[in-house]
């Protein structure tokens, strides 16, 4: 039996566009469906068995891409900013690529390692909680951090609601005035590791995620970007979808 679902979500899932992209085209009247102009975004759709057509091209699977970036600082994770700010995607702009979706999210202020797919299972997985897979970050905060503290840190807090756990916390390395952290998480909230050390008064001078699961970001240099391996995909999610 062939996969059903709407064709907002159909096109995305064919790589074609985002899921709000297709939207627009589709009630612009520029998609027809089975030879027929389709306006609904929510019509259902038969993968790899309906006729799909955007402005008379046919609409078939995309070939699945599977990208690491070292994200530099200032960027932030979005196609497109409202507020006219530099995206990850500047990074690949000249690249011969079909459209790929960020898998998760860093922060303007972040950097290191992101994950870019036009696999949406792949990508679903990566970013379940479920899943348990951990995201490592090498985080330089504004103090000095002595055992007590590295152990209040461990034990959480709760901001606003919401208890914010690391699930590993060690000292890396120290200056005179700031130190280096290495945490690890295997579920995120927005902005948790900087809210974690807030509530405890530590600033976060540079915070840079260096690897997910196995895969490290390695000697990538920063804005660089790079192919995984059929390994490399397979050790994130081992069962991915089709």
């Amino acid at each position: 039996m062939t996969p059903r679902t709407g064709l907002a979500r159909a096109l995305s899932k064919l790589g074609w566009c985002s899921r709000s992209q297709a939207t627009v085209l589709i009630r612009e009247g520029k998609v027809t469906l089975n030879g027929r102009t389709c306006r609904d975004p929510e019509q259902p759709v038969h993968l790899g068995r309906d006729h799909i057509t955007v402005a008379a091209q046919t609409i078939q699977q995309a070939p699945r891409y599977y990208l690491m970036l070292n994200k530099p600082r200032g960027l932030v994770t979005t196609a497109h900013d409202e507020h006219g700010r530099g995206t990850v995607f500047d990074c690949l702009r000249d690249a011969p690529l079909p459209h790929l979706s960020a898998v998760g999210r860093l922060d303007k202020a972040s950097e290191g390692l992101l994950l870019f797919t036009n696999d949406t299972t792949w990508a679903a997985h990566i970013t379940d909680p479920a899943s348990h897979l951990p995201k490592t970050y090498h985080v330089q905060v504004s103090a000095k951090v002595d055992g007590p503290l590295l152990k209040k840190l461990a034990s959480g807090v709760t901001d606003r609601g919401e208890y914010l756990h690391l699930s590993r916390v060690h000292l890396l390395r120290e200056g005179e005035k700031n130190c280096w952290l290495e945490i690890v998480l295997e579920e995120g909230r927005n902005r948790h590791i900087r809210r974690v050390l807030e509530a405890h008064h530590l600033g976060v001078l540079r915070l840079v995620r260096i690897a997910i699961g196995p895969l490290a970001l390695g000697p990538l240099a920063k804005g660089q970007w790079r192919e995984l391996s059929q390994a490399e995909v397979l050790a994130l999610a081992p069962m991915q979808g089709s």
